[in-house]
């Protein structure tokens, strides 16, 4: 695999994260649901500040800019590092998954980065839905945008019985997280990587001489 076609697969998950997104802040009311499977799959729109599945370093400014600018870096280092990877050869697996990850962190960073300086606030119901505004006149500064997210999957969403000690009566809920694109594309990157990187951390040399080293003996 060359490095134009690893950079195909960022972009391509760049362009489908982001248009989920914008239709998503252009369309939605915040925290507005719609059932795609039942109550199974759904598309929930919320924000947050800080990093995949909403997580935060720290609810002030400037926690939110170091994040920023830590994505940034990471990004610039990651393409760097996926052209070492092609010029050192190593498997196309290897190539997809740190492809998928690079995408990702791309993805929120233009959220992170350009969002706030774009878009109008996204508020509840009762008010209108977000739209573009003039570049500089919207509900952030530089760097200080939310991430949009929008895929929530509650498979398990219930109460615990009444009769089970501490939590009885409480909410039971699994899988709570709401999510995006980019997120699942980080995701399904680190998860593969981690199942298959004894075969993934080859290069091609050394698949060669163990081939090699199998038809002679």
């Amino acid at each position: 695999m060359k490095y134009r076609h690893t950079l195909l697969i960022v972009i391509l998950v760049i362009i489908i994260d982001q248009i989920t997104k914008i239709y998503v802040k252009t369309h939605f009311h915040y925290s507005d649901s719609i059932n795609v499977l039942g109550t199974w799959f759904q598309i929930h729109f919320i924000e947050n500040p800080g990093m995949a599945f909403g997580m935060t370093i720290n609810d002030a400014p400037l926690g939110k800019l170091l994040l920023t600018l830590f994505r940034l870096v990471a990004v610039v280092f990651g393409f760097f590092l996926l052209k070492r990877l092609v010029k050192k050869g190593y498997s196309n697996g290897m190539l997809v998954c740190g492809a998928l990850i690079l995408a990702g962190a791309l993805g929120n960073l233009i959220d992170s980065i350009f969002y706030g300086m774009i878009f109008e606030p996204s508020l509840t119901h009762s008010q209108n839905v977000a739209g573009f505004t003039k570049f500089g006149e919207g509900y952030a500064g530089l760097f200080y945008g939310k991430v949009v997210d929008m895929l929530y999957f509650p498979i398990i969403n219930t109460t615990w019985p009444d009769w089970v000690p501490w939590v009885g009566g409480s909410r039971l809920s699994f899988f709570d997280p709401v999510f995006n694109i980019a997120d699942t594309a980080i995701s399904c990157g680190v998860i593969t990587l981690l199942l298959f990187q004894k075969s993934f951390m080859k290069t091609k040399t050394q698949e060669v001489k163990t081939t090699e080293a199998i038809a002679t003996e």
